[in-house]
């Protein structure tokens, strides 16, 4: 009931977040939680939607539906059933390693970046202006050159909510659900004071009673197909990082695979029930947990609140202030805004805060799911550079007439031509030329078909310099390709028959 508190009038104002009704947000706090309670494995995580997934969602809801009401309704249902289903999907064939492909610069740049996004598009309701633009920079400019216009009653209320939230937030978060305290607060103040006959905007009326099943279009699955997948990724994300920050002592372990499955299952839900596409917070299971969650059933109780209160409540957020929903989600917003977590990854590595700051500035200039690609991008770029210019040790210099090395990481097409230079250089930089160069091929368990024919071109760069080339402590993967390569098929027999006479043996035995 504690995480009720919390969860429902956040998920009213992250459906605002969308463009969508507030009563979106109260229908997807009730089905995702009931699903998960029942399929879920973590024990604290609480599964309705989270600002993150609501700036997704509102980027797929334009695409699909720029204008019309009842588009939009149409768009987020298609949105969060296909969402759920690629999850589903991604379930079944066990990708839960996928998450994985988003990196900690990746995700604390897409985390400060969406921030800023939401609160820049949070700023005509707070000033009580009209605003327009698509991404960051066009939101803000649009913002202060509207501010003569800002309605004053509205700003004050937006203030000292948003003094409240903070106040709480900083030295009372466990006595008082912030979030609950703003919607209260600006209930109270609009019936009173009329707030809404002053020119402060207010919700308006919110439909009681159970949502309504509602089915997808399929004529917008090719327009919200890449949206819903992008949606997936980080609602997996975000889920999985949530449930393992709260993992205790005795607590299931979790199963990435059957969290997929579970947050499918809750985003298909939510969808069939109107609702927005689901996933794990790390707020509201933080307040789960420190409410003393001890099962998934808590999930199961925070849902029938938000039950009761479609069912019963929803008159009272008639006079609600958007104002106040806007302050809330400004607050929950700038939880995201952690710039030091990206310095501080900066100053582990230094190519982290390159790929932070990208992710930030392509979230802002570009939308959310471009900054996250361009970011990942990045990454993938950062490892192939890396992989590219792998280090070779030399292990032994030249004794015994022999220069030993080891190469400490994977061998492939694309590096293969850079490791056969920098062998020639190595033996060039020997202070006595080696009759003999040893590659120890320990950290290289397998490799690729390129790789393996490159062997004779180095093998002949060696003979003209009068250097022989042998292999040590090839893995069984190595030797089988090598078998199966006719140009080293030769060499596999000599170097066998060699290690078999060094250790005494007069007949070889093929290697099984």
């Amino acid at each position: 009931m504690t995480t009720a508190a919390v969860v429902i009038p956040q998920a009213m104002a992250y459906a605002t977040i969308a463009g969508l009704p507030v009563q979106v947000g109260l229908y997807t706090s009730i089905v995702p939680l009931l699903v998960y309670a029942l399929v879920g494995t973590s024990r604290p995580l609480s599964v309705t939607t989270t600002s993150t997934i609501a700036a997704l969602t509102a980027v797929a809801v334009a695409s699909a539906a720029p204008e019309n009401t009842a588009d939009a309704m149409k768009a987020v249902t298609t949105v969060a059933v296909l969402t759920g289903a690629i999850l589903l999907a991604a379930g079944a064939f066990k990708l839960g390693f996928i998450a994985d492909f988003i990196s900690l610069p990746v995700l604390a740049g897409f985390k400060a970046g969406t921030g800023l996004l939401i609160i820049s598009g949070q700023l005509g309701k707070v000033l009580g202006i009209e605003q327009s633009g698509d991404n960051f920079f066009q939101k803000t400019w649009s913002a202060i050159t509207h501010l003569p216009d800002a309605q004053g009653r509205t700003v004050l209320l937006a203030a000292v909510t948003l003094v409240l939230l903070v106040a709480i937030k900083r030295w009372a978060p466990r006595a008082f659900p912030g979030a609950l305290v703003a919607v209260v607060l600006g209930i109270v103040l609009s019936s009173l004071l009329d707030l809404d006959q002053k020119g402060v905007a207010v919700v308006g009326p919110v439909p009681a009673g159970l949502p309504s099943l509602e089915l997808p279009d399929l004529g917008l699955i090719e327009v919200l197909l890449p949206a819903a997948a992008g949606i997936a990724l980080m609602s997996f994300v975000e889920a999985i990082a949530a449930a393992r920050a709260f993992v205790q002592p005795g607590d299931k372990a979790l199963d990435a695979n059957r969290e997929l499955v579970a947050l499918g299952a809750a985003g298909v839900g939510s969808g069939l029930s109107q609702g927005m596409p689901a996933g794990g917070g790390l707020s509201q299971t933080a307040v789960n947990d420190a409410a003393g969650a001890r099962t998934t059933l808590a999930g199961a109780v925070t849902a029938g609140v938000a039950l009761l209160t479609v069912l019963f409540l929803t008159g009272l957020f008639e006079e609600l202030p958007q104002a106040s929903l806007g302050a809330v989600v400004i607050v929950a917003a700038a939880g995201l805004v952690d710039l030091d977590a990206i310095r501080s990854l900066g100053r582990i590595r230094g190519s982290a805060i390159v790929i932070g700051s990208a992710t930030v500035f392509g979230v802002l200039l570009f939308g959310v799911l471009d900054g996250v690609l361009i970011g990942v991008i990045l990454s993938m770029l950062g490892l192939v550079w890396g992989l590219n210019r792998p280090e070779i040790m030399v292990i032994e210099q030249p004794r015994d007439d022999e220069l030993v090395t080891r190469i400490e990481s994977p061998v492939y097409f694309a590096n293969v031509g850079n490791v056969h230079a920098r062998l020639l250089e190595l033996i060039d930089a020997a202070p006595v030329q080696p009759r003999r160069l040893v590659i120890d091929l320990v950290a290289i368990p397998d490799t690729d078909v390129t790789t393996l024919l490159r062997i004779p071109a180095l093998e002949r760069d060696l003979s003209a310099r009068g250097i022989a080339l042998r292999f040590e402590n090839a893995g069984p993967r190595l030797l089988e390709l090598a078998e199966r390569t006719p140009e080293l098929a030769d060499r596999c027999e000599r170097e066998l028959l060699e290690h078999r006479q060094r250790e005494g043996k007069a007949e070889p035995e093929r290697r099984q």
